[in-house]
Order: C-alpha cells, then structure tokens, then sequence
C-alpha cells in the first residue's frame, strides 16, 4: 500500500469554496456533484474563474454545498440561496460586481481566462495582466466544469514539503483545490512521479494520471478564513517546476489530475495503491 485517502472535498460550484464529504461515488466525470455548476459572465460568455483575481476573485468569498437537484450558497454574511432559487443570477452579480448567470450546462466551446500567474504575483491582484484563454474538460466527459480532467490529486508529502520550504512554516490543502488527499509517508514532491501510472482506491476505484497540475494565481488567494499566502505559488516556482505532460514547458506544480478507468465509491481511510 502507497498510502491512504486523508480527506475528500468537492465544489459543487466551480471557483467557489466547497465541502469535505467522508465518502462519495466516483463516476467517469469525477466525485458526485462536483463542479456541475459555474457563475457565466453574460458580458463574455466565459466561464468565471478566479484564475483571474482581477475580476472573479470574489467567488471565494462565497461557499456551495451540494443539495439534491443543485447546490446551496453561503454569500458573505452567512444568507444562503439555493441554486434554484428565482434571483440567484442578480444576487450572484451584486456580489461579485458584473452581470453573471448561474448555469448546470456548459456552453458549446466552454472556456475561461487564466491570467498569468507570475504577473499576478509580480503586478498585483487589480492589475490587467496578460491572460491565456483554457478550454475547459479537455479529458473529461461532456457536461462538467472541471478544469481538465475528472479527478484532482494530492499528497500529504507535498503540502509538507510546501509547509517546509515556506517562511511561514504552513500550507493548506484548500488552496490547491484538490478531491482527494492522499496521506503518504513518501518525501517531497511525489506525485510527480505517478504520470501514466494507473492508481487503485478501495474495493473497486481506479484511476489513471494523465498530468501533473500547473498552479496558477488561485493557491495565492484568500479562501474564507485563510489569507492571500504568495508563498503558496512562489516556493512550487522556485522548487517545484516540472513538465505537466507532453512536451509543454516546465511549469510550478503540485499534485495531479486523473481520469477514472473503472468507477467506483472512494471513502476517507481507503487504502491507495500504484498499480
């Protein structure tokens, strides 16, 4: 056994802050009510991201949690709405400050902006930095708002070494978004050694790494209660720049994203194991 599952989190409303779950199914599209809803800007058509803090970081200041048939929504202050509630697309754009509408179906050629991240650290969150156009779900089924494949992954071994190598000594496994944190006793950065591997959760999940995950500016973020922390994109920069997949150049990296080969349940305590 290479390790064991610590936690489990979903977003039932992508670039909001989401909710830890003790078990759920996993599906070929990823975790149970994960990232099927996203805020759309009626002013570009994009998905809303808070990739791009000068305008969309405010969607972490507003939480989901996954209801049947959608999601409910804590606004800062602590009023919820539901999802399907008559009104949520204006409630939405007051919050956030741009005319956006709430949606569970992706449009045709979904994408979003991802500004540059060494810009944002290097010009600052209100700066109009340069910006790259990401078409969303590339490796996954239709009909998600994942970014781009099903699964998200990360080691306890990372988020300690990230802890280590910060001037602060810490590091929160929110910021980096993931499904599923794997506890490990493995040292540093080890998930970059799992590309194409295939990885067997529980009884019946099992998975295949097809990527390791280029961060972006979002881990630099304030998450509720946690502050904006540079240090969680800066120390990945400077010790953790590695090839996502392909031939793409190196990029700051931590965990990985996989597609689901056989689905299956997945509950916190499973044990993990690389095929």
């Amino acid at each position: 056994m290479m390790g064991e599952v610590a936690s489990l989190r979903r977003y039932p409303v992508k670039s909001m802050l989401g909710e830890e779950v003790g078990g759920s199914e996993v599906t070929r599209a990823g975790l149970a009510g994960d990232r099927r809803l996203a805020v759309l800007s009626r002013a570009t058509g994009k998905v809303a991201s808070a990739k791009y803090p000068r305008l969309w970081r405010g969607l972490l200041t507003l939480s989901a949690t996954a209801i049947h048939g959608g999601a409910r929504i804590t606004l800062p202050g602590g009023r919820t709405v539901r999802s399907t509630d008559e009104g949520v697309d204006e409630i939405l754009s007051a919050v956030l400050g741009q005319p956006v509408r709430l949606t569970a179906t992706p449009p045709a050629g979904a994408s979003l902006d991802r500004a540059v991240p060494e810009a944002v650290l290097r010009d600052g969150l209100d700066a109009d930095v340069p910006a790259r156009v990401v078409e969303l779900a590339a490796a996954a089924p239709p009909g998600t708002f994942v970014d781009f494949a099903p699964v998200h992954l990360i080691t306890t071994a990372t988020l300690a070494r990230v802890a280590e190598l910060s001037p602060h000594g810490r590091s929160d496994a929110e910021r980096y978004r993931p499904n599923i944190v794997v506890r490990t006793t493995a040292a540093g950065f080890t998930e970059n050694h799992w590309l194409g591997r295939e990885l067997r959760i529980g009884d019946d999940l099992l998975l295949r790494v097809i990527a390791r995950t280029p961060r972006c500016a979002v881990p630099t973020l304030a998450h509720g209660r946690l502050p904006r922390d540079t240090e969680a994109l800066r120390v990945l920069a400077r010790h953790n720049r590695a090839v996502p997949m392909g031939t793409l150049a190196p990029e700051p990296c931590a965990g990985v994203y996989a597609e689901v080969l056989r689905p299956g349940l997945i509950s916190a305590g499973d044990p993990v194991r690389l095929a």
